[in-house]
């Protein structure tokens, strides 16, 4: 009998292979429609901000202050982030200030239009359009709630909190492109999904109850047990193409169930776990409130205490009269080591009454032992003391030398504290103080000297510092997180001081508001002031010789006659501020914003201005010599009488540009002079090289000559 041959079906293994390169397929136009909507929200905010940055940069608008919902973001953003923030007076282009706003609203709208859609139909427009439906159980659009939670919590919220649990806490903090980095891995991890009974599924659609299927394909097979009708007449296991709005059944009993069927199936294990979690945070409340009481209960005891021994020790100093000069410092001793604004008020009085020199030496040993909380009683003396000798006038007599005499103790205590406490004295308000030389005859010859200290976070806000010395001072700290330029960088606040013929060599200013502060005649050598805020500030005469001012803001500053030689000043914005006269050979200021700048009668010889925006500016018989120039923005400048021997043009927009008496060659070498080197002219004959000087003005024939002969365009060029 011969045995039939049975051939093995290969179908299922077929079947296989399509069900496989759908899956490919669906999620690669998964991936297009997520990297589609990014796309669409990162362009609604980029373009107009881009255009803003244009604006900004024109010199045709007027300026106004930032938004302050502009600022507040900015901050909000910053600080989780560890990115520096730009604090005090920030101006821009009145267009740019519309602009940004819009591209901070535009994402926000969009993002919210796109849930709202993918909530009420299943899809997003760039999911309509590659054909890519979200469904929950019973193959129906989600609705809001479960697109709040898919794509806030699953989506975002946690993939981009452990990324930054891991950048915070690890040695990449606050590198911000590990983060990214970090931040991009998890999002596409989480995308990836976990395999579950439906298959291999992302967290968020886990977490929503929602799938993610082909809108061209009939409902999967998994989910056809919700839909009673999903069965044809016939009994073909072929379901019907889903359409959108069909009625479906509840999920199937062997499914795995969700957070809310968990507690309908375990009412009393919910009961429990609420009770538990109920008597725990009544518990901890109970604790937490008790120690709350007893901590304010040690507090007003120990300040009780303070205050019986200081009473009881000024009414000792007031009964003996006729103690002797021993007993009297051990008393004042003894005050200075009580901790409580009774004491350091008794001995701020008693530093302005007495005039016994002994007692006064141990007066204000006894305040600095009180430290930084005996600076508020003493500024408010040193601001009554003050008002007293302005209301005196300046004539010279007794009573106001006595009183000029008081002063100067004030200041002195003032100085020995924030010098003995150095680093210690963060948030200490001294504004409004007198700690410098008025100007007026008969002043204080206090000088305030505060070298190589730690002032980070101290208020010095229209503080008079004139004359101090603040040689090697550091007005800017770390802050918690131990790292230089993050959000929580402790810095001075000198705005609208009074800084006159100060000096501040070496000082480490970087990032100090310093708005309005006059600065004239100071001494700023070496001085870092990168980023630091000099909106209106008077700088003029003052000595900034190799000083660090890169990004700094200073806008509308007056710098007449500064020293700017050899100083940096790279990407600063200086908009309208006045140059004139200044000095500034050899000055780094590529990139800087110099629209509306006055230099005339300015020396930047040397100077590099690549990429510049000098646009409008006054150069007026400025000297230029052998300036760097290359693709500057030289708009509408003023250049009469300017010398640009040996400057390098190369680039620069020079149209409207007034040429008028400017000296584009140098002059020929005097033989006399033994001292002077000049290049040959054909070694510089590539300054003006392919420069399009046709909408320049007031152009004379010399002029068109060389720029014709060393390679520049003009329309009289043959």
């Amino acid at each position: 009998m011969t045995t039939p041959i049975v051939k093995r079906s290969n179908q299922s293994g077929q079947s296989k292979q399509p069900e496989r390169a759908n899956s490919l397929l669906l999620a690669s136009r998964r991936f297009a429609a997520w990297a589609a909507e990014i796309t669409l929200v990162v362009t609604s905010g980029l373009i107009p901000f881009s255009i803003g940055v244009y604006a900004d940069s024109r010199s045709d608008f007027n300026r106004v202050p930032l938004n302050p919902v502009l600022v507040v973001t900015e901050r909000a953003i910053a600080r989780p982030l560890a990115l520096p923030v730009s604090y005090g007076i920030r101006n821009v282009a009145w267009p740019t200030n519309i602009l940004w706003t819009i591209a901070l609203l535009a994402p926000v709208t969009l993002s919210w239009w796109q849930l709202y859609l993918l909530a009420k139909t299943g899809s997003t427009i760039p999911k309509r359009w590659l054909k890519v439906r979200v469904v929950n159980e019973q193959g129906r659009p989600p609705g809001l709630g479960a697109v709040v939670i898919r794509e806030g919590v699953g989506r975002w919220t946690v993939p981009i909190s452990i990324a930054y649990l891991l950048w915070r806490y690890s040695f990449a903090f606050p590198n911000l492109g590990l983060f990214i980095f970090l931040s991009l891995l998890m999002i596409v991890g989480e995308g990836i999904g976990l395999p579950s009974r439906r298959g291999r599924r992302a967290l968020h659609d886990q977490l929503a109850g929602t799938y993610t299927i082909d809108a061209t394909r009939p409902l999967p097979s998994s989910l056809l047990a919700n839909n009673k009708q999903a069965q044809s007449a016939d009994g073909n296991d072929q379901a019907e193409e889903w359409q959108e709005g069909e009625e479906l059944a509840a999920a199937e009993t062997n499914q795995s169930p969700n957070l809310w069927r968990r507690i309908q199936q375990n009412p009393n294990l919910t009961l429990f776990g609420i009770g538990l979690t109920s008597m725990t945070a009544v518990l901890a409340t109970l604790i937490g409130t008790q120690v709350y009481i007893q901590i304010q209960q040690s507090q007003r005891a120990t300040e009780e205490i303070n205050r019986e021994q200081s009473l009881e020790l000024s009414n000792q100093w007031n009964s003996n009269s006729g103690a002797t000069n021993e007993q009297r410092q051990s008393t004042i001793l003894a005050m200075g080591g009580i901790n409580h604004p009774q004491s350091a008020k008794f001995l701020t009085d008693l530093l302005v009454s007495e005039t016994n020199p002994s007692l006064l030496d141990t007066i204000q040993q006894a305040l600095t032992t009180v430290g930084p909380k005996a600076i508020p009683e003493l500024k408010n003396k040193n601001q009554f003391l003050v008002s007293e000798l302005e209301s005196m006038g300046s004539t010279a007599t007794q009573e106001r030398e006595l009183r000029q005499g008081r002063l100067q103790r004030n200041q002195r205590t003032l100085n020995k504290i924030l010098s003995v406490y150095s680093g210690k004295i963060e948030g200490v308000d001294l504004s409004s103080t007198q700690l410098g030389q008025s100007g007026t005859p008969g002043s204080s010859f206090f000088n305030l000297v505060l070298d190589n200290l730690d002032l980070s976070g101290v208020k010095f806000k229209s503080a008079n510092l004139n004359q101090a010395s603040f040689k090697g001072s550091r007005f800017r700290d770390v802050g918690e997180d131990g790292r230089w330029d993050t959000y929580d960088d402790v810095m001075a606040d000198l705005s609208q001081a009074q800084l006159q013929q100060a000096n501040l060599t070496d000082a480490n200013l970087s990032r100090v508001l310093m708005n309005r502060t006059d600065l004239s005649r100071a001494t700023l050598n070496r001085a870092n002031l990168s980023n630091a805020r000099l909106y209106e500030a008077k700088l003029n005469s003052a000595q900034l010789v190799g000083a660090d001012l890169r990004n700094a803001l200073l806008e509308k500053a007056s710098l007449t006659g500064a020293d700017l030689g050899d100083a940096k000043l790279n990407e600063a914005n200086l908009y309208a501020a006045r140059l004139g006269r200044a000095t500034a050979i050899g000055t780094q200021l590529s990139f800087a914003n110099l629209m509306n700048t006055d230099w005339q009668g300015a020396d930047l010889s040397g100077a590099y201005l690549d990429r510049a925006n000098l646009s409008n500016a006054n150069l007026r018989a400025t000297r230029l010599a052998g300036a760097v120039l290359r693709s500057a923005q030289m708009e509408n400048a003023n250049l009469q009488n300017a010398d640009l021997s040996l400057a390098d043009l190369r680039g620069a927009n020079v149209a409207g540009a007034d040429f008028k008496g400017a000296i584009l060659a140098p002059s020929k070498q005097d033989p006399a002079d033994q001292f002077v080197e000049t290049p040959d002219l054909g070694s510089v004959s590539a300054v003006v090289q392919g420069v399009d000087f046709s909408k320049a003005k007031n152009l004379d024939p010399k002029q068109i000559a060389y720029i014709c002969t060393q390679g520049g365009i003009h329309s009289s060029c043959p």
